[in-house]
């Protein structure tokens, strides 16, 4: 019989030789050829060399970390596949390896290399793994989860609110946010998607009740991965945001969160200061080049099938951009 991970190429990241050592024999014993590096700098020279099929990576590491291992990554037009494997506690190193576009979180110990497999598995395999049925169950297990306790549900996506001001891929960042304390308003998340550009999105979740928390955690973890591949599918032009948009619309629908979601989502690339802005439902107003802009009114994620968002299209070194519904107002500020 063969082998299940035959012909797959591994590359352990990992400090600890003897953890590595041991996950090198379990691969070696499943099929797959296994490298090992001992941290990110050396994985990053293994990874432009031998280019394996996936990564298993240990988040704290010494000379580059995990995180810093996959941004580079990432940020190169990597788009290698990669199960972490940490002892991390911290909610936030999780979230930002999920918005990295990471295929699972494993944390140590591992008391079953079963689980590592079948993560491996689903990974190679994801036809085998996932089904209409299974999905529902996982999506029924995380609302049930979410609906015990929304409230610290909510608290978690305060938590993880971007910082009010940073320099992102060269451009500096800022922005004022006033929500109703006593409700659910505007979430707003920015990262970098290169060194180039980055993008952002403001969901508005006071329209949908507990199902907006699971949506904004849903698009915590999928929306930077979802726009990569979109922009690699243009072949590095810049993206076609309302075709994103409709992809994040089916998204919501395949995972039956019902209800009006307003949202917007932005990339700005910092070299040839290129902004793109498209809304569904959400009230934007940008000014730039001493101009103001305005989008017209569109129908939120969620209504139809398909959506009919508006979009500008500016080249800019300065913007602002003030956007505003049901959950509050919100000013997001750039400059290079």
């Amino acid at each position: 019989m063969t082998p299940p991970l035959a012909n797959k190429h591994i590359l352990i990241v990992e400090d600890d030789p003897v953890f590595r050592s041991m996950l090198a024999g379990y691969l070696t014993s499943l099929g797959a050829t296994a490298g090992e590096a001992e941290d990110g700098e050396k994985a990053l020279i293994y990874v432009k060399n031998h280019w394996p099929d996936l990564l298993i990576c240990d988040l704290g590491m010494p000379n580059m970390d995990g995180i810093a291992l996959v941004e580079n990554l990432r940020h190169q037009g990597c788009q290698v596949p990669v199960i972490v494997i940490s002892a991390t506690e911290k909610m936030t190193d999780v979230d930002k390896m999920l918005r990295l576009g990471v295929h699972d979180v494993l944390l140590k110990p591992i008391s079953d290399l079963t689980t590592l497999r079948d993560a491996l598995l689903s990974c190679f395999y994801p036809y085998l793994f996932s089904s209409p049925a299974s999905d529902e169950m996982a999506l029924l297990d995380d609302w049930a989860n979410l609906s015990e306790k929304p409230q610290e549900a909510i608290q978690l996506l305060r938590q993880l609110q971007p910082p009010a001001q940073q320099v992102i891929s060269g451009c500096k960042v800022n922005y004022r946010q006033l929500t109703l304390a006593d409700r659910s308003g505007i979430v707003l998340d920015i990262a970098p998607l290169s060194e180039n550009d980055f993008a952002f999105y403001c969901l508005d979740i006071s329209l949908a009740g507990d199902k907006g928390v699971l949506a904004a955690l849903l698009l915590r973890a999928l929306f930077n991965n979802l726009l990569q591949e979109h922009i690699a599918e243009q072949s590095e032009s810049l993206p076609q945001m309302p075709t994103v948009l409709n992809k994040i619309n089916k998204l919501l629908h395949q995972s039956y969160l019902e209800g009006q979601f307003p949202f917007l989502a932005g990339y700005y690339h910092v070299p040839k200061q290129e902004l793109l802005i498209v809304s569904a439902g959400l009230h934007v107003k940008v000014e730039a080049n001493k101009r103001k802009y305005d989008l017209n009114d569109s129908v939120p994620l969620g209504t139809l099938d398909s959506i009919f968002s508006s979009q500008t299209r500016l080249i800019t070194g300065q913007w602002m951009c003030q956007i505003w519904g049901a959950g509050g107002r919100l000013q997001l500020n750039a400059s290079v």
